[in-house]
């Protein structure tokens, strides 16, 4: 994990917005932060949920009464399942172009891509980098079920073919992402990680996580992006840590002394070159929202980073191996709350540049 991009406290964006427009949401994500441009979600179209916008392609996809699931039980799935397998092999050996594979993203499943893509296109602005996401695999893999409505985490072959396809997915947007000659940043979007560890995954193992993580990563990597893990609560931060990720995605709003219970390894994570991405602009508390402002949140910020100096890190390399970013994405939130949340973004991440150039200057 090394790389010649660091971020110096740029806004960036987790990904979802309280709009029903693409063309209106591609337009607010310009304004408030064209450093580092992405393609939004907006969750109030089912298809763009976090389990169906990547589901198509998974063998044995079936749809029933407005839910989707994986039937294995059907007599096609063998069959479709050699022909996933297959078509990955082909894309993996250098046989088949992902460009045009199964794994593509349909413009019905993503028109926030597509309308990010056209954006992009015409030169609407000069990213410094660009940004896609996906769901991660241990969300995607136990938020799908089968047809009894058993998560497809716990069937190892069903699991083996959902991390597949989301590694995939992944790869196929940086692939259409890097044309621009700037940095592919590609976040695994992992809200079920927070409850790793708990009774509610009580079978899952630490091993089961790491390799669904090394082979998305790897993906990632191979197609020449930086691979970022998301999660929006408290998690087992040593997994994210230590998964081979370019970028840890963190509440530094809510979580900051949880994370740093972790400090070894964040101090190794820095050492070879991590950034981290500090989500320290509320938005799952909305007294939060309309309380804080970027002053109160600078403030906030220079106490937190003052607590990763301690680890023997010098602030200006901190800035420069930092994101600034919502705690997570704002499709839940009434669009005043989204407006504020992402104005206070953008707010903050200029205080943080220009008290850093100010300082190193």
């Amino acid at each position: 994990m090394k790389t010649d991009f660091y971020p110096r406290a740029l806004a960036a964006w987790i990904g979802s917005l309280p709009l029903d427009d693409h063309d209106e949401a591609v337009r607010i994500m310009l304004d408030y932060t064209p450093d580092i441009p992405l393609w939004v979600q907006l969750p109030k179209f089912a298809a763009e949920g976090m389990v169906a916008q990547f589901a198509r392609g998974m063998p044995g996809l079936s749809a029933e009464g407005g839910r989707i699931y994986v039937d294995s039980a059907k007599e096609e799935f063998d069959d479709e399942l050699l022909a996933f397998m297959e078509d990955y092999m082909a894309v993996s050996e250098g046989a088949g172009e992902i460009a045009d594979s199964r794994f593509a993203l349909e413009e019905q499943d993503a028109p926030g891509f597509y309308t990010f893509m056209r954006e992009l296109a015409r030169g609407a602005c000069k990213p410094v980098a660009v940004k896609g996401q996906v769901t991660g695999p241990f969300t995607f893999g136990t938020g799908l079920v089968d047809q009894e409505g058993r998560a497809v985490f716990y069937n190892e072959q069903l699991r083996d073919a959902a991390v597949k396809l989301i590694a995939m997915k992944a790869r196929w947007q940086v692939n259409r992402l890097k044309k621009y000659g700037v940095p592919v940043i590609l976040f695994l979007d992992e809200p079920a990680l927070a409850g790793f560890g708990s009774s509610a995954f009580i079978s899952v193992s630490r091993e089961d996580v790491d390799q669904c993580f090394s082979e998305v990563i790897e993906a990632v990597h191979r197609e020449g992006g930086l691979a970022g893990i998301h999660v929006c609560a408290n998690a087992e931060w040593s997994v994210i840590l230590e998964s081979g990720a370019d970028i840890v995605s963190f509440d530094a709003y809510s979580y900051f002394d949880k994370f740093m219970l972790y400090s070894d390894q964040i101090t190794r994570f820095l050492n070879n070159g991590g950034i981290l991405a500090w989500g320290i602009v509320p938005t799952g508390d909305t007294e939060a929202i309309e309380k804080e402002n970027e002053q109160t949140l600078y403030d906030l910020w220079l106490k937190e980073v003052s607590q990763i100096e301690s680890l023997g890190f010098e602030k200006e390399r901190i800035v420069s191996q930092s994101l600034i970013t919502p705690s997570c994405g704002t499709g839940s939130l009434s669009r005043e709350h989204a407006m504020r949340v992402i104005e206070i973004n953008r707010r903050l991440s200029e205080m943080i540049r220009k008290y850093n150039t100010n300082q190193s200057g």
